[in-house]
């Protein structure tokens, strides 16, 4: 009796496919590129809207006055104009624009120059020199940030009103010289309390003093926490409002953003479209300032300093 030979003694087997691996690697890439993909999303929108008023105030420059604020509200206007630029380089009250660039310039440049001698001065008599009540004076110093500027408006008015100062720029430009901005001064002694004290040894061994120190080791190494100085200095007065408001009368003497305030009129035609276009020219000088020193910003707000 023969044996009959099944199938599967005589076919091939074929080997079974290897189940899928699974590689957490992988899944873990495809996270990481749908959360970056969210992420630049939400950032591109964000950066749209915060610099979405910029760009209105650019296009608004080269619109019509019967276009703004009216009920085209588009970003571009087919009646491109610089008939506002015009304008506004024509000055305003009989006083040129020319006239209000220059009295900002010197305010800015004034509170820069201030800031930083007082400042650094005041700084580096905190930082490096041990006097009798130190850290009070340090401390009464750091309260005066708490003080709103609001508070001590109407005493100021008086006491510069007494000494017949109003009507000139002394009352904007004394306190910079008198170390009255309490940041700043925070912000270079934190600075040079991170340099080396050996840096001021090795100067004493060599018999230089405080101004020699200061000088020749402490303003170069402090270059960071002065440009930032500047920088932020520059910006605030160039933008302030209320103290000129306050201390100015005269119209030849107002820096820009008092100059703004006269194209608008309530009780007249006012002319927007001048105006903004004034204010896109008022901003250049700071963005051209800020370019320039920007990556000076970060390196002094940090406040490292050497490190022995």
């Amino acid at each position: 009796m023969t044996t009959m030979a099944t199938p599967t003694q005589n076919q091939p087997t074929t080997p079974a496919s290897p189940a899928p691996v699974y590689n957490p690697k992988s899944e873990s890439t495809t996270v990481k590129r749908i959360k970056s993909t969210i992420f630049h999303i939400v950032a591109l929108a964000l950066v749209a809207m915060v610099l979405y008023p910029a760009l209105w105030m650019i296009s608004a420059s080269f619109k019509p006055n019967s276009e703004i604020g009216g009920a085209n509200n588009a970003l571009w206007s087919a009646n491109f104009s610089v008939n506002n630029f015009i304008t506004a380089m024509e000055g305003i009250g009989g006083v040129s624009t020319l006239t209000f660039f220059t009295n900002s310039l010197i305010l800015a440049v004034g509170a820069v120059v201030g800031t930083v001698l007082s400042a650094s001065i005041s700084a580096y008599a905190f930082a490096r020199i041990n006097f009798p009540g130190r850290g009070l004076f340090f401390g009464m110093m750091i309260a005066t940030l708490l003080l709103p500027f609001h508070v001590v408006i109407i005493p100021q008015y008086i006491v510069f009103q007494q000494l017949g100062l109003v009507d000139t720029y002394v009352p904007l430009l004394i306190g910079k010289f008198l170390a009255a901005d309490a940041f700043f001064v925070f912000l270079m002694v934190q600075f040079m309390r991170g340099l080396p004290a050996e840096l001021d040894e090795a100067a004493r061994i060599d018999g230089a003093g405080h101004v020699r120190i200061f000088g020749s080791i402490m303003l170069p190494l402090m270059k960071p926490a002065l440009i930032s100085t500047s920088i932020f200095s520059f910006i605030w007065s160039w933008n302030d409002f209320l103290g000129p408001l306050l201390y100015l009368n005269t119209p030849e003497k107002y820096p820009l953003p008092l100059a703004l305030r006269l194209f608008v009129d309530q009780t007249q035609s006012s002319d927007y479209g001048a105006m903004i276009a004034m204010s896109v020219l008022a901003l250049l000088p700071v963005l051209v300032f800020f370019l320039v020193f920007q990556r000076y910003i970060v390196e002094g707000v940090s406040t490292q300093g050497l490190k022995g």
